[in-house]
C-alpha cells in the first residue's frame, strides 16, 4: 500500500497554488449552476446534454499537461514520462468520472426543474455527506470548530428548506418539481461520497502524487464521465435536436452556442479546484468551500434572473459565513499548536545532542 507523496516545494507555494484552486472553485461554483440556468430559461430543454457540459471542457486540461510534459523532458532528457499514472489510478479514476457522470445527470435535472436559489441549497447538505463519507474512507479527523462549521453549514441549508415550495417556477407541475428536488439531493450525496473517494484514491497510490499527475486524473475523471453522458445524450438524440433548439433559443442562435461553450469551460474550473483542493488540502475542506459559495451563488442568481430572496436566504446566508469562519478559525488555532509541537522537538532534540 502506497502513501501519498507530494512533491518537495515551499509551503508559500503551497498556499499560492492552494489559493489557485480555491479561485477556480469560487469561480465554477458560482458561475456554473447560473449559465445552465440560463440555457433552460430561454428554451433549452435537453437534460443530458447539460450533464455532458459539466465534464465536457475536460481538453483544455490537455493545454497545462503538454506543458509539463515538456518541464520534465527539459530536466530528465528523453526518458521523461509521457503520461505518470499507473493502471491502479487509471481504472480508479475511470470509476469516479463514471460516478461523476451520474452526479452530473442529476444535478442538470434538478437545475432543469428548480431555481437556482432553491437548487443551491440542496446542494449544501453535500457537506454533510462529504464529512460523513470522509470519515468512514479516510479517516477524516473532526475538531470541534470543523464539526461546527458542518453543523452551520447544513442548518443554513434547513433554513432555506422551509420555504422550498413558493420557489416553484410558474406553471410547473408539483410533480415535476419535486423530482427535481430529490434528483437534486441525490447529487448532493452522491458528489459527497465522490470527494472522499478522491483522497482516498490519492492515500492508496503507489506513486508519488504531483500536481501534474493530478491532472491526468482530473482528465480520465472528465473524459469517462462525459462517455457516459455522451451515452445518453445518443440514446434521447439530444444530437439532432441541438441545432433545432438553437434556432428557437430565446437569445438568438449565436448566443445559444456561446452558452454552450461557455457551460463547458467554466465547469472545467469547478473540477479543476475542487480536485486541486484535495491534493492541497482535504476533501472536507473542498466541501466546505463549495457549501460556502453557494449563497453567493444564491445572491447572484436573485440578482441576474429576479428570483426571490425571503427572510430565510439572509439567516442561510449569515450561517454560511459563520461556518467557515468557524473552520478557519480552528484551522488556524490547530497549524499553531503544531508549529509550537515542533519547535518543542527541535529544542529537545538539540538539548540532547549537546556534549
Amino acid at each position: 500500500m502506497g502513501e501519498t507523496t507530494e512533491a518537495p516545494q515551499g509551503k508559500t507555494l503551497k498556499l499560492v497554488l492552494l489559493a489557485l484552486n480555491c479561485a477556480m472553485l469560487a469561480l465554477g461554483t458560482c458561475g456554473g449552476p447560473l449559465l445552465m440556468r440560463l440555457y433552460f430559461l430561454h428554451g433549452g430543454a435537453r437534460v443530458w446534454l447539460s450533464s455532458g457540459l459539466e465534464t465536457g471542457g475536460w481538453p483544455i486540461i490537455v493545454v497545462p499537461l503538454v506543458v509539463a510534459y515538456f518541464r520534465r523532458r527539459a530536466a530528465e532528457g528523453p526518458s521523461a514520462r509521457l503520461v505518470l499514472m499507473d493502471p491502479f489510478l487509471f481504472v480508479a479514476s475511470a470509476v469516479i468520472g463514471v460516478l461523476t457522470g451520474l452526479d452530473d445527470y442529476l444535478y442538470a435535472y434538478g437545475v432543469a426543474r428548480l431555481p437556482v436559489s432553491t437548487s443551491a441549497l440542496l446542494i449544501a447538505t453535500q457537506l454533510a455527506f462529504t464529512a460523513g463519507f470522509a470519515f468512514l474512507l479516510v479517516r477524516q479527523r473532526f475538531t470541534s470548530y470543523s464539526i461546527n462549521s458542518v453543523v452551520l453549514l447544513t442548518l443554513a441549508a434547513g433554513v432555506l428548506a422551509m420555504h422550498t415550495s413558493s420557489d416553484r417556477p410558474a406553471g410547473e407541475s408539483a410533480r415535476l418539481y419535486y423530482a427535481g428536488f430529490f434528483m437534486t439531493l441525490g447529487a448532493s450525496a452522491l458528489y459527497g461520497f465522490v470527494l472522499p473517494l478522491v483522497e482516498l484514491t490519492y492515500k492508496k497510490a503507489k506513486q508519488a502524487i504531483t500536481y501534474s499527475l493530478v491532472l491526468e486524473i482530473q482528465l480520465v475523471m472528465c473524459f469517462f464521465a462525459t462517455a457516459f453522458c455522451v451515452i445518453g445524450m445518443l440514446i434521447n438524440k439530444d444530437f439532432q435536436a441541438i441545432p433545432r433548439e438553437a434556432r428557437n433559443f430565446g437569445l438568438g442562435e449565436a448566443r445559444y452556442y456561446v452558452v454552450i461553450v461557455w457551460n463547458a469551460i467554466v465547469w472545467q474550473f469547478f473540477f479543476l479546484g475542487a480536485i486541486g483542493i484535495i491534493f492541497y488540502s482535504s476533501s472536507l475542506f473542498s466541501g466546505i468551500m463549495i457549501a460556502v459559495l453557494l449563497p453567493i451563488t444564491e445572491i447572484l442568481a436573485v440578482i441576474c434572473f429576479h428570483e426571490k430572496f425571503q427572510a430565510e436566504k439572509g439567516v442561510s446566508l449569515g450561517l454560511s459565513l459563520w461556518g467557515f469562519l468557524s473552520y478557519f478559525y480552528g484551522e488556524f488555532k490547530r497549524a499553531k499548536k503544531e508549529k509550537k509541537q515542533q519547535q518543542q522537538q527541535e529544542t529537545e532534540a538539540l538539548q540532547q545532542g549537546r556534549p
